[in-house]
């Protein structure tokens, strides 16, 4: 996402427009009147800036707390499901196999870039999969009471599973990010770097004093694409718990 970088560079290119424009501009616009009104507009600004960044932040955090709890949930649904397939006998070994079918699948969805279970990944969509594994839990015989119970268990399991699953896959496809509401927080970012720069003869101290700031918005920015996209980038959801979920459901 170039977001970040932009909004670097924006605050740069504000602040270049202004220390040109303080060369240009007439001394009655920059009257101590002037001053006074444009720092005053300069501060509300920037606190607009930072509400707006903090709420920001803290919407793509819960987006992502959101998505790592339904990650987790999944993952310990798939776990007790094998459990209870496994307790039910050999005659449930397809619908084991499958399992782990779906969940290499959905492993190679979100991290592709990364190996996984030796087990092939399924040559048909995620649900049909999901109905696939329901339907062979339902053509189990049991032959006792122990095996109905865990064959009940089971089907509820799968049936709590599709729905963690859509909401996973909902969630992952949604776009947290406001890419409007970004870009004009970019675009003021830029107007008070280029206020700034309008009272102060640039210097090497001004300059890196300035870019520090720019730093500080882009690395805001950066944060929150982060935390918008759980499954992408830097800040990435690990797939350990997942490795090892497999490593289980492989014995």
């Amino acid at each position: 996402m170039i977001l970040a970088p932009l909004a670097f560079l924006m605050s740069l290119v504000g602040a270049a427009i202004g220390m040109a424009s303080r060369r240009r501009l007439p001394e009655r616009h920059l009257s101590r009147d002037a001053i006074d009104v444009i720092k005053l507009a300069i501060g509300l600004m920037a606190t607009l800036v930072a509400l707006v960044l903090s709420l920001l932040i803290s919407s793509a955090n819960s987006f992502r707390l959101q998505v790592a709890g339904e990650y987790g949930q999944a993952l310990a649904g798939i776990g007790q499901l094998d459990q209870r397939l496994r307790a039910y006998g050999p005659e449930a070994e397809d619908a084991r196999v499958l399992l782990r079918r779906i969940v290499v699948t959905g492993a190679l969805q979100r991290w592709p870039h990364e190996t996984f279970d030796s087990v092939a990944p399924l040559d048909h969509s995620m649900p049909a999969a999901l109905l696939e594994l329901e339907l062979k839990i339902l053509r189990l015989h049991p032959a006792n009471d122990e095996q109905k119970y865990f064959q009940a268990q089971s089907l509820q399991s799968v049936g709590t599973l599709v729905q963690i699953q859509r909401l996973i896959s909902n969630q992952a496809g949604a776009s947290m990010l406001p890419l409007p509401v970004l870009i004009g927080v970019i675009i003021c970012s830029a107007a008070i770097f280029g206020g700034f720069s309008l009272f102060v003869e640039p210097n090497p101290t001004v300059i890196a004093a300035l870019c520090l700031a720019a730093l500080a918005v882009a690395g805001a920015v950066f944060l929150i694409v982060e935390l918008a996209t759980p499954f992408t980038g830097a800040l990435q959801l690990p797939s350990t718990p997942l490795r090892a979920l497999l490593a289980t459901l492989a014995t």
